[in-house]
């Protein structure tokens, strides 16, 4: 097993140079880049799909949406268990290769007049699980392609054109499918994953032969250790608990906000979407200045400093004396400001919280350890957001957001009162244990 000590770069002292200057990076940047924004173009199709082509019922569209999240509810664990013994670049060869071909079934069965709610179903199942098996190779990876000092820049480049592909590729999509149809945007985003594919097998990287499996263990020996390791360790486990919490506070928000901004403000969309790029822009500034941060601050405190952050937005929105009557000169200042500190609390935590990850794990641990805690995010944003209604039915949304932002405090001091609040990028590797 090798350990984060021996990576390369591990004896930089944690300073991290521009990673788009390392090949390898520059490819998996990429790949990654080009395949977040045929995703978001493509996203803008499968809903009108959902909503004109198949006219789905309320009903449908529930169970549409449900279908990208069950593969991680139910593979979740065993697919992370998995890329801690297979090899993660050919996991990603093979699962773009595999969305360039579901996705190209698309555009058949529109031209043949063949798409229905149970194809299309199939296709966002598989395109569900094959996103899982990518994603849960991804994170391991990236400690093999950048020096451990640099994975905080990495995550944050990431992060930056991520943000941007989901900021501008939404409007990108609305017009190409305006002027060129949707079975045009399936067929570019399955040429875009091919192109993905391709870039991802010149990546240059070493990954360690995995220890074979000791007589009488099987996958599930595999998982129940990721989940002590996580859960056991001195920084993993509050760092894995907050994060738990955020996602808990995170389900209520995604779930209420557009409505309440929608129906009970009654915002313009044009307001909203707008609203919603100050969040993108928010974003994109907090991948920016996390870097920095993480280096001045220490993993810990950037991290609870996004934590913190959070919290504005929320508390401000559940004390405002705001209605549908306030007018738009005020509720679109103050929903745009929002978006905007909920966007750069997370650029600033997320690239400094995936970061750290990385570092402190050993390549071993590296897939159960992400997939544990991604694993149970999802199960709580799923029961979150059954919450959430239930909140919104009896609280009304102002006192929903309220108690969103009691859970983000109590994410905040989960980091605040512990370890990892003094935890730094640099010290990861003596912090395994």
């Amino acid at each position: 097993m090798r350990d984060v000590a021996d990576r390369p770069g591990s004896g930089d002292g944690g300073r991290a140079s521009e990673v788009l200057r390392v090949p390898a990076f520059a490819q998996f940047w990429s790949a990654t880049t080009i395949r977040a924004f045929g995703g978001s173009i493509a996203g803008v199709a499968f809903q009108i799909l959902i909503v004109t082509v198949i006219a789905a019922s309320p009903f449908e569209i529930g169970v549409l949406s449900a279908l990208s999240v069950v593969p991680y509810l139910f593979l979740g664990l065993i697919v992370g268990a998995l890329m801690d013994r297979w090899r993660r670049q050919r996991t990603l060869i093979i699962t773009s290769i595999g969305r360039a071909l579901v996705l190209g079934t698309v555009p058949v069965l529109l031209l043949l007049d063949a798409l229905d709610f149970w194809s299309l179903a199939a296709v966002i199942l598989m395109l569900g699980v094959l996103t899982l098996f990518a994603d849960s190779a991804a994170q391991p990876l990236l400690p093999h392609i950048v020096p451990r000092g640099s994975l905080v820049m990495a995550n944050a480049r990431l992060g930056q054109s991520e943000t941007v592909a989901v900021t501008a590729g939404p409007a990108l999509g609305g017009t190409l499918l305006n002027l060129l149809g949707a079975p045009f945007l399936f067929a570019f985003d399955a040429v875009i994953n091919a192109v993905s594919a391709v870039l991802q097998s010149r990546i240059k990287v070493d990954e360690a032969t995995p220890s074979p499996r000791a007589r009488g263990r099987h996958i599930g020996h595999d998982i129940v250790e990721g989940m002590r390791y996580t859960y056991r360790h001195r920084t993993l486990r509050p760092l894995a608990l907050s994060i738990h919490v955020w996602f808990l506070g995170n389900s209520i928000v995604a779930t209420v906000f557009a409505v309440f901004v929608l129906r009970e403000l009654a915002l313009e969309p044009w307001a909203f979407g707008l609203a919603l790029a100050c969040g993108g822009l928010g974003g994109f500034l907090g991948a920016l200045l996390a870097p920095t941060l993480g280096r001045r601050l220490g993993a810990g405190r950037a991290i609870l400093l996004g934590r913190l952050l959070v919290i504005v937005p929320w508390a401000a929105l559940a004390v405002a004396p705001i209605s549908a009557a306030s007018g738009l000169a005020l509720l679109l200042p103050l929903i745009s400001a929002a978006q905007f500190v909920y966007g750069l609390s997370m650029g600033i935590e997320d690239a400094n919280d995936v970061g750290y990850r990385q570092g402190v794990a050993p390549d071993a641990m590296q897939g159960r350890m992400n997939s544990t805690i991604r694993t149970m995010n999802r199960v709580i944003f799923f029961f979150g957001a059954l919450l959430a209604g239930s909140l919104a039915t009896f609280l009304g949304y102002p006192l929903t957001l309220g108690v969103a932002a009691v859970i983000f405090a109590a994410a905040a001091a989960v980091v605040g009162f512990s370890p990892l609040r003094t935890a730094r990028h640099e010290d990861a590797a003596r912090l395994d244990s």
